[in-house]
């Protein structure tokens, strides 16, 4: 096997919590906000890192009073903002475990992850979500009660834990060590029902000081703004707002991203955390906004520009010709974008998902240099990053300090480290099948090169075969696709069939301007996907990914379809990632079709 260790860079002791982290910060930076809060006229007020440890133990002190025990679990459903990330720390601060669950969670799903982990208290976040665990409270024996947060349950239990002794809470902090559960976070569920990885305090307290030895002077120097939108209940989010709660930087929280581009506008972050979907709404907005001005083809050069920079960057020189273009295009274009994204962004993390070498050299090109990293739920989120100065996209960079990464023989990513989960809660045989003398098999393919550069090239599980025996990893040609602006979602299909096929969906959002922009009337979604002048276009998309593989992966028909894969009607998991085998079912007449008709010309 070929495999890359990254040495840890610090040692942590056996008796420590996630809670040190929290109190490190106070001992060593105590002057820098640790959040801002956002006003109803649309400013932030500062909170102090001492105030905010006050309000975490006023409202420890009321989940003790309520009966929460230490090991005990207390679930939080809700929206992205500032009181999650208060319950969260509460709930650690009185010894408990704390389990996300999504806020688009339904009924039953609330009731698996609740029963599953015994939970004995559920936070949420408003009446809604509290009749959805009322529906189910008879099948939750272990539910002592459901506090609303809308309806300020946070103040309350500060007012019922006013009896509870310092002394006593901090036996209660203290009681859970390095090796202990801190959280059980629900994995998506793209195949079957969803498993709880078992995090442990020092997954969380390892991997948070692994990633700051590595990045944090570079990345988040001291007075860095971060602008948490992503779902709290995802991990990727979560570990990167205990990671900016440890260190000097200060977070704000928006709950709804339509509000995103005032929010970016009003907080001027200089960090952004993003899945791959936002960079790329963010490009297709800004382009069709320039050929909708009349200025499609400087934004075309721009673009060209901004990522030969980006590559002459990698090359290690850039020509003079292409320092002065690139200065002109600052002027013109890219000091807007950077302008639209608050004006002070220059790092920003992607993962979730591929970013794709394309978006990578173009942000980077503008000015914010994305680091692309890979993980999953059950390795604390990043297993991997880019570095600042050694960026190299379309890898993920190497491990981080304390892990190695190995490929096995069949082409799969191992992992090793002080990010990998425990186990599966209450699911022995799930654990024994991914977890082997500590290594953690992904279920990812990939490859490192001799620096220990990660690569990701498909899913095990989702790698077609072809009827004529050719195996093809349909990510690459997915995320090529999605790079279009009329492009929403797409699945691309041929397992056991004679050619590769994809069907395509369109973006609502983009859908006008688009028409607007190619001299076409408005239409209907459902218009759209039946008019020539929309299937020529995406006929080239096509025709421009199938340019990056062999002629046997090339897609040759596709369909368009005119509803969207939506985590809505459950054909996307919470964090966007595709559910392939429900939309195979589900559209197994519209793929019968596909393959029913005459055979495309080679």
């Amino acid at each position: 096997m070929k495999q890359f260790t990254s040495p840890p860079q610090h040692e942590s002791r056996p008796g420590e919590n996630t809670t040190d982290l929290l109190l490190g910060r106070l001992r060593a930076n105590p002057s820098v906000p640790i959040f801002e809060l956002a006003q109803d006229d649309g400013s932030y007020k500062p909170l102090s890192t001492a105030d905010f440890i006050e309000q975490v133990k006023q409202v420890a002190k009321g989940m003790i009073a309520v009966g929460i025990e230490s090991g005990d679990v207390v679930a939080i459903l809700s929206r992205t903002r500032y009181e999650w990330a208060l319950a969260d720390w509460a709930v650690w601060w009185s010894g408990g475990i704390s389990v996300p669950i999504y806020e688009t969670s339904s009924p039953s799903q609330i009731q698996w992850i609740a029963s599953d982990t015994a939970a004995k208290f559920v936070l949420v976040e408003s009446n809604r979500h509290k009749e959805d665990v009322e529906s189910v409270r008879g099948e939750l024996p272990e539910l002592a009660d459901i506090g609303v947060l809308d309806d300020g349950i946070l103040e309350a239990l500060k007012a019922r834990g006013a009896e509870v002794s310092d002394e006593d809470l901090e036996a209660r902090r203290t009681s859970r060590r390095l090796d202990d559960i801190a959280t059980i976070i629900y994995t998506s569920g793209t195949t079957g029902r969803p498993k709880g990885a078992e995090l442990t305090h020092g997954n969380f307290v390892d991997t948070t000081r692994s990633a700051l030895n590595l990045l944090g002077e570079q990345v988040l120097p001291p007075g860095s703004r971060l602008l948490m939108f992503l779902p709290l209940a995802h991990v990727f989010a979560r570990l990167i707002t205990v990671l900016a709660a440890s260190w000097p930087v200060t977070t704000a929280f928006t709950a709804d991203t339509k509000n995103l581009l005032p929010d970016l506008a009003a907080f001027r972050p200089t960090f952004l955390l993003a899945v791959p979907r936002v960079f790329e709404k963010v490009y297709n907005g800004a382009e069709a906004k320039a050929i909708a001005g009349g200025r499609g083809k400087i934004f075309t050069a721009a673009s060209e520009t901004a990522s030969a920079y980006s590559i002459a960057l990698s090359a290690g020189k850039v020509p003079f010709s292409l320092k002065a273009k690139h200065a002109l295009f600052d002027k013109l274009v890219y000091g807007k974008l950077r302008e639209a994204m608050g004006g002070q962004v220059q790092w920003a993390v992607s993962g979730g998902a591929p970013l794709g070498a394309r978006l990578s050299h173009f942000f980077r090109g503008i000015g914010v240099t994305i680091l692309e990293g890979y993980g999953l739920t059950e390795t604390t989120a990043p297993i991997s990053v880019n570095l600042p100065w050694d960026v190299r996209p379309g890898t993920v960079g190497p491990p981080l300090p304390g892990s190695t990464v190995s490929i096995d023989e069949g082409g799969e990513i191992l992992v090793k480290g002080v990010m990998v989960f425990a186990g599966y809660h209450n699911n022995p045989e799930a654990t024994a099948e991914s977890l082997e003398d500590g290594w953690f098999r992904t279920g990812d393919l990939g490859t490192l090169d001799e620096n220990g550069h990660l690569t990701i090239t498909g899913r095990s599980k989702e790698v077609i075969v072809t009827a004529g025996g050719k195996n093809i990893s349909p990510a690459q040609l997915e995320d090529q696709l999605r790079s279009h602006p009329l492009v929403s979602q797409c699945v691309v299909i041929g397992d056991q069939k004679p050619f590769v096929a994809a069907i395509l969906t369109l973006d609502a959002e983009m859908l006008s301007t688009w028409l607007a922009n190619n001299s076409l009337p408005e239409m209907t979604v459902a218009e759209a996907a039946k008019n020539e002048q929309v299937h020529a276009e995406l006929q080239t998309v096509v025709d421009r990914a199938n340019q990056s593989v062999s002629k046997a992966e090339s897609i040759r028909a596709f369909e368009v379809i005119d509803s969207d894969f939506t985590e809505e009607n459950g054909y996307l998991t919470p964090s966007l990632k595709l559910k392939r085998n429900v939309v195979v079912k589900d559209l197994a007449e519209i793929i019968e079709k596909i393959y029913s008709g005459e055979k495309p010309a080679s």
